[in-house]
């Protein structure tokens, strides 16, 4: 029973808290600015626990949709799916597990973040299947990883207007970028299989397109930041950020599989940079 778990552990991607994270950032930016700096304890602990089951719940689905690609593409090739350590039957009954306790979550916040709730698991669940269609799945799980800022000023009873998706336009603008760094890793693999990717549609301009994104990203905070009048403390945030970016486009240089994915990972402080920069300029 214990080697099992793990495997659910891992077929979930417990293990690796990269996944979670990028997902949480933003739904804590929204959360911050939504509450005014002090957001209802109780909302965020509910946004915290969603993200992390929702984000495993991806990750299962994803595997189970994967599981034939999986085997053949070198990052992937040692998931529990595709080894057969955990059989497709058991990742339903896992995915089924944790939707259920996404639901639990969610059911105790108002109508309006349900609804949302609703919307944004038919985004996360349909993901995987993006990238057999079309050749930027990575703005499909930028809407998919920017779902929890609407449902974090709904949560709160703000309105999900102008400024919530503003701060959508923003992550879906960093998402993409941080998510074509991971498709560079995997280019060779995909091409040999047929999965789409922005890495192969972007081509020897991935690293340009990827500069430009984020810049735009950050462009879009900053006028964010203008609009809500925040101090300079937000703007330390958003150089450390862009501090981060740079780093980031000169890791993926020579486009290699090692650098790019090392890249997409330092992406955890490009994040926690703009959070930091948040929290502070309220308590400034």
């Amino acid at each position: 029973m214990r080697e099992r778990c793990i495997h659910y552990w891992r077929l979930a991607r417990l293990d690796h808290p990269v996944g979670w994270l990028l997902l949480l950032w933003p739904t804590l930016w929204a959360l911050w600015i939504a509450g005014d700096g002090h957001p209802q304890p109780q909302i965020v602990l509910v946004f915290v626990l969603g993200v992390v089951t929702m984000r495993a719940a991806g990750c299962v689905i994803n595997d189970y949709l994967d599981r034939d690609f999986d085997p053949h593409v070198a990052r992937t090739r040692n998931r529990p799916l595709a080894t057969g350590a955990v059989s497709p039957f058991e990742a339903l009954i896992l995915f089924a597990v944790l939707m259920t306790l996404s639901l639990g979550l969610v059911l105790t916040l108002n109508r309006e973040t349900l609804v949302l709730a609703i919307a944004g698991g038919a985004i996360a669940v349909s993901y995987p299947l993006a990238k057999r269609f079309t050749y930027l799945p990575q703005v499909y799980l930028g809407l998919a990883f920017s779902w929890g800022i609407p449902m974090a000023f709904a949560a709160q009873d703000k309105s999900v207007g102008a400024l919530a998706w503003s701060l959508v336009l923003a992550n879906l603008l960093w998402t993409v970028a941080y998510d074509t760094m991971y498709a560079m890793a995997d280019r060779p693999d995909d091409l040999k299989v047929g999965i789409k990717s922005s890495a192969i549609l972007f081509g020897r301009f991935d690293l340009a397109i990827n500069a430009v994104l984020q810049v735009l990203a950050l462009v879009t905070l900053v006028l964010i930041g203008q609009y809500l009048g925040l101090n300079s403390w937000f703007y330390a945030g958003l150089a450390g950020a862009g501090a981060t970016a740079f780093y980031q486009n000169r890791l993926c240089t020579e486009r290699d599989r090692t650098q790019c994915l090392k890249a997409f990972l330092n992406n955890i402080w490009f994040g926690g940079f703009v959070f930091a920069g948040i929290v502070l300029a309220y308590i400034g």
